[in-house]
């Protein structure tokens, strides 16, 4: 059981929790059949005849993964399922196998004492946008045709376009017509699409409502289990085109190839041909290319007998001459003649209604919260429920991004530019994620915060570690971001661990390849180690149970030494205990304490050490043998 107490995790006798596991699994975006990695054209507009059962693995391996998590030392779990991998037959028509399967995986996990936070996961939108999450069926609702959307410029989807994919091309299907559209509909439709009903009902409430029964449906199949802690609302929600200040313009610093405005993109989805701005980024960030013309050649994204959606409302209109006028270019900026604020005007009440849905069939389970990407959370300090997790995304983005590793070269992921040699790296990324603890202190009323995702791609410099075995570039990049999490004393979920990871396909979606663990790497099955990859990095030791408050933690992989100071809390008697992986210490380890005895449990893993109640302050050192 995990409680909670002003910003710490806490077990029942009091210790702070220090939570480090994983997200299972990039894989689980996608259907078990079709196969995500090799349906094409017609299979892959077929959405309702579909099945996720399997993802992220057949039940009968669960105990072969689970096991290997617990003996990582990742111990939590960040467990994905998608909208569509339970409603994808239709409204209303849930995939009652599919839940039985999910309630039958997490079982297997209470019997490794692995706990689960579940992520209603999406990213922009649903596969069919380009990326994962909701129903094909959604999409149809709000009058979109997907067959057309390559050829109008409204997603790019690696499903329809083929290999070779362009190298992290995905993300920008947030600000393309099909995303965006969706998002704004699903978070702002009566405020700024009043006319667009479905049955009778604005397409905001329509949508939102299936969300949230999909969403109880799966709580009801979970409740009994112990294991399960908590729900994260939405994985990466974003505001579309609400909140854009022109839409004759870019917004934002993420473009990669063919990018076209707002208005460009409703007028490309109507099937009017344009003239679209071609980005690149690279080691100085992204910059216009060239042009191109994008031609719909008579196609247009909206289905048969349906209007653009943003015509419908007079954002845009075509005149006498029959040239189409931008003319409400700021209509995504007001609500009621005020400003918007998506975190306050619609994530929050979004928040507050999947609260009271999850708890009513699943009380007093955690809520993580995640906001806007690279964007502070609502102001929720009043009559904010109990019991509410800060769980923000943070990458090392130029990694992220370019798929290459220099150790003297960085990004700040807020736009404030580059960053150059490690100490001041290290000061940066420090300085980046205690940003979090301060947004959950003074936006949040000071709760917990833990790290949702954070990770590397393993493909980097063209994968030229799967060529030669040499994984020590990805260990120094992997490094770098965890220790940014031990100077901040965070939890994290590590992005990701995927059981079907394969050199070549990575985690069989858009062609990302994070996974720790790969069976292409695993040379021998028996090895409880063999197919994890940057292991070095990754195994480290932690205080899982801490009779006091952290102070400061500190590890280096290559020396093996390990230092961990805390306060101490006056009666607690349960010791701390202290995760030691034995793969970085095979001939075993030295413990110099500050005070008080200790104990090992090599089997578990363990330290436990019990400190002289007479010390204010404990210090623990460990070195290799």
């Amino acid at each position: 059981m995990i409680l909670i107490d002003g910003p710490w995790f806490k077990d029942e006798s009091g210790r702070v929790l220090m939570l480090r596991g994983v997200n299972l699994s990039g894989s689980s975006k996608v259907p078990r059949v079709p196969d995500g990695a090799t349906y094409r054209s017609e299979g892959f507009f077929g959405h309702r005849d579909v099945s996720f059962i399997g993802r992220p693995f057949p039940l009968e391996e669960a105990d072969e993964h689970w096991a290997r998590l617990r003996a990582w030392g990742l111990t939590f779990v960040r467990f994905l399922v998608t909208w569509e991998a339970i409603e994808h037959a239709g409204p209303g028509l849930y995939d009652e196998a599919y839940l039985d399967y999910v309630a039958a995986v997490l079982e297997k996990a209470l019997a490794h004492d692995i706990q689960v936070v579940v992520d209603f996961h999406q990213d922009v939108w649903s596969r069919f946008s380009g990326g994962d999450g909701a129903p094909g069926w959604t999409l149809e609702v709000a009058g979109l045709e997907m067959r057309h959307f390559a050829a109008t410029g409204a997603a790019i989807v690696h499903a329809t376009h083929g290999d070779p994919f362009p190298r992290m091309i995905w993300p920008t299907n947030a600000t393309k017509l099909a995303t965006a559209t969706m998002f704004t509909l699903f978070f702002g439709g009566r405020f700024f699409a009043p006319q667009r009903l479905v049955e009778g009902e604005n397409i905001q409430d329509y949508l939102q409502r299936h969300y949230l029964a999909a969403a109880r449906r799966l709580a009801e199949h979970l409740a009994p289990l112990p294991n399960v802690i908590g729900y994260d609302i939405m994985n990466e929600p974003l505001p579309g085109y609400i909140g854009w200040p022109d839409l004759n313009r870019h917004n934002g610093l993420l473009h990669q190839g063919i990018t076209p405005t707002p208005f460009q993109a409703m007028l490309l989805g109507a099937g009017y041909p344009q003239d679209v701005d071609v980005f690149d980024t690279g080691i100085l960030g992204s910059r216009v290319v060239r042009r191109e013309r994008v031609d719909p050649q008579g196609l247009r994204a909206w289905r048969e007998g349906q209007e653009c959606v943003w015509r419908q409302h007079g954002v845009w209109d075509v005149d006498a001459s029959g040239k189409p006028r931008l003319l409400r270019p700021n209509y995504f900026t007001q609500i009621n003649g005020r400003p918007v604020d998506f975190g306050q005007d619609c994530l929050r009440p979004f928040y507050e209604t999947f609260i009271q849905t999850i708890r009513a069939v699943h009380p007093q389970v955690l809520i993580f919260i995640e906001p806007e990407v690279n964007q502070p959370p609502p102001h929720w300090i009043h009559d904010r429920p109990a019991s509410i997790i800060y769980a923000p995304h943070w990458y090392d983005g130029f990694v992220l991004y370019t798929k290459r590793f220099l150790p003297w070269l960085a990004y700040d992921a807020r736009g404030r530019g580059k960053v150059v040699l490690w100490p001041f790296i290290r000061r940066n990324f420090a300085d980046q994620l205690a940003e979090f603890k301060h947004h959950a202190r003074e936006r949040l009323g000071n709760v917990p915060v833990i790290i949702g995702e954070c990770g590397i791609p393993f493909d980097l410099d063209n994968k030229r570690a799967y060529r030669d075995g040499n994984f020590r570039a990805h260990a120094q990049a992997m490094d770098r971001t965890l220790r940014a999490m031990e100077d901040n004393l965070l939890g994290y979920t590590l992005w990701n661990y995927t059981p079907d990871n394969t050199n070549a396909h990575g985690d069989l979606w858009n062609d990302e390849d994070l996974s720790i663990f790969s069976r292409d790497q695993q040379t021998r099955p028996e090895d409880v180690y063999s197919g994890g990859r940057a292991l070095e990095a990754i195994l480290r030791p932690y205080p899982m149970k801490t009779t006091g408050e952290p102070l400061s933690l500190k590890f280096d992989y290559r020396t093996g030494q390990f230092d961990y100071v805390f306060r101490h809390i006056p009666g607690l008697e349960a010791p701390t205990e202290i995760f030691i992986p034995n793969f970085h210490y095979p001939h075993g380890f030295d413990v110099r304490v500050s005070d008080g005895t200790h104990e090992t449990d090599p089997t578990r893993q363990v330290l436990r050490y019990y400190p002289a109640p007479s010390h204010p302050i404990h210090k623990i050192h460990i070195t290799r043998r």
